[in-house]
């Protein structure tokens, strides 16, 4: 087909080529073969300029595409991120009150323990003075006892010795 279309527009510039003898202007003999080879090179190569504009128009079609997808993308991102900082601040403040609530019941905790054995030191002290006491008296009246029986010059009855160690037991 295209061999054809050739043939028939390249048959009218042969033979309306001029010999070149004249002395007449060949202005539209050159004009005819301009437009015939105009003719011949837009029928050869217009399919594939327009293929190479038509791939062109869509390549860029495809990088606005490709470009507009990754705008949307990191707009999502985006907000994702500002919803996952929103929800970290809101943890981080409930951290804060949770921790100071601990820290006063850590605080009233620590008082009352403290308190507790303040009380169990006070009784511990109190119950060895009192064992204390009781040793010390027990030292003073066998102290007395061995006293009075080692020497002679005091001679007392075994009543008197009962009223006297009652007295100081008591």
């Amino acid at each position: 087909m295209k061999i054809r279309f050739i043939l028939l527009l390249l048959a009218p510039a042969l033979l309306l080529a001029s010999g070149g003898s004249g002395g007449e202007t060949d202005i539209f003999y050159r004009a005819i073969n301009f437009i015939i080879f105009a003719s011949i090179m837009y029928y050869l190569l217009a399919d594939h300029a327009k293929n190479f504009y038509k791939g062109r128009i869509a390549g860029i079609a495809d990088q606005l595409d490709s470009i507009q997808v990754k705008v949307k993308e990191s707009v999502t991102a985006k907000e994702t991120a500002q919803a996952k900082v929103e929800e970290a601040k809101a943890n981080a403040l409930a951290l804060v009150e949770t921790s100071k609530k601990e820290a006063q019941l850590l605080c009233v905790k620590v008082a009352n323990d403290t308190e507790v054995e303040l009380k169990n030191l006070e009784k511990g002290f109190k119950e060895k003075t009192d064992i204390e006491r009781r040793r010390m008296t027990r030292d003073v009246v066998g102290t007395v006892l061995d006293e009075m029986f080692d020497k002679d010059s005091i001679s007392i009855d075994k009543e008197e010795l009962v009223k006297i160690v009652m007295k100081k037991v008591a």
